[in-house]
């Protein structure tokens, strides 16, 4: 892809997202497109498949997942303790205090990363902080967790340390059994919000 051509797929959506952003009068946080370009383009809100494995394997409970797609694909598959806001009302008050607050570390994802990056793009735009996107969207999931390949002999030791982690993880997470029973439909507790002027940036975020 040309680099003109590259950068206009950046560009474009990037513009379209400033203007569907409601300006703040309250607070002077909104990003410029130049800010906000530079943070995309630096690529600081990813979180790798194999973390976010980890962390859930682990049960760690910083991590919150947030499933970007439709209620219909979210039913139909989704990742251990996560949430759906689908994109289409990530700008519906009610999600704010999931979105705006230092408890958790969002982690938005979709099936590939165009929706999953367009949601933090738009938080991003609001001035939160502690959100993020899992890189490879479902897609690599299924591909690196959920189905790994084995390394060839001849592969580094990392490679087969790699492979080993991702089968056990896998093995962890129930394969690709991850249709949410009825408790995992119940939407979560709403975090307890710190008082603003205590709040805490997450080391390492966009």
């Amino acid at each position: 892809m040309k680099p003109r051509v590259l950068l206009a797929a950046v560009l474009i959506p990037l513009g379209l997202i400033i203007a569907a952003v409601p300006y703040n009068t309250t607070k002077p946080y909104k990003l410029t497109a130049d800010q906000l370009l530079s943070e995309v383009i630096s690529e600081t809100q990813f979180i790798s498949a194999d973390d976010i494995a980890r962390m859930i394997v682990e049960k760690n409970p910083v991590l919150q997942l947030i499933d970007v797609r439709s209620q219909a694909e979210y039913e139909k598959y989704n990742l251990p303790g996560s949430m759906n806001i689908p994109l289409e009302d990530i700008l519906n008050n009610d999600w704010v205090p999931y979105l705006d607050q230092d408890i958790k570390i969002n982690v938005f994802y979709s099936n590939g990363t165009v929706k999953a990056n367009q949601a933090w793009m738009i938080t991003r735009q609001l001035g939160y902080k502690n959100n993020y996107v899992m890189q490879g969207g479902l897609n690599y999931w299924m591909e690196a967790i959920v189905n790994p390949n084995p390394p060839s002999r001849l592969s580094p030791n990392e490679e087969f340390a790699k492979y080993e982690f991702r089968m056990g993880a896998s093995q962890a997470l129930g394969g690709v059994e991850l249709v949410p029973s009825a408790e995992d439909k119940i939407k979560p507790v709403l975090p307890a919000i710190r008082p603003r002027e205590k709040k805490q940036m997450v080391q390492g975020g966009c």
